[in-house]
């Protein structure tokens, strides 16, 4: 499945590693533009002026793993396009350009399947997607969210359990998933 990563879905750590993971065992192609990298940098910035740095650190890094995966900018297709938060429609565009079948974001509202579906996309949440992935192929994506929970045993000062981790990282579902 192609599927364009929205800013919202990039910018969590635990998230982006565990989608990251899942491109890496090949369940998913991402797609992203240089204006979501933007906008996923502007929001770490707000955040601390040392989530930015990291930030263009991981953009680079995410850049040099998966060279194909950014999508140009075609602004005569952004003026085509309507969506009800107009600050979206460029993530619309990187998929329609980059001939996704979805968009992964958390905010689903701002994707209404009228306006996806004559492009043939869907909108679809993080955790829903991930859910659907590990009842096809469970091996894969535990192995993608172990990796993931194992950095953040290693790197916080105090456990964390998975299902904690994925609760935080709005996944609730994969986590009772994986806690079965």
């Amino acid at each position: 499945m192609r599927a364009v990563i929205d800013a919202c879905a990039l910018y969590p750590t635990v998230l982006r590693h565990i989608l990251m993971g899942v491109a890496d065992a090949g369940l998913i192609t991402p797609l992203w533009s240089a204006r979501l990298f933007a906008e996923w940098k502007g929001v770490a910035a707000r955040h601390a002026p040392v989530d930015a740095m990291v930030t263009a650190g991981e953009i680079a890094l995410l850049r040099a793993a998966y060279p194909a995966a950014e999508i140009p900018a075609d602004a005569a297709l952004e003026r085509q396009l309507w969506l009800p938060d107009s600050g979206d429609i460029h993530v619309l565009a990187t998929a329609i350009t980059g001939q996704a079948d979805a968009i992964i974001t958390l905010n689903l509202r701002d994707f209404p399947l009228r306006e996806l579906a004559p492009h043939n996309l869907r909108a679809i949440h993080p955790d829903a997607l991930l859910h659907d992935l590990w009842l096809a192929h469970p091996d894969q994506i535990a192995a993608a969210t172990c990796a993931v929970h194992a950095e953040a045993v290693r790197l916080s000062p105090t456990p964390i359990p998975l299902r904690a981790l994925l609760k935080r990282a709005r996944l609730p579902r994969l986590g009772k998933a994986l806690a079965s």
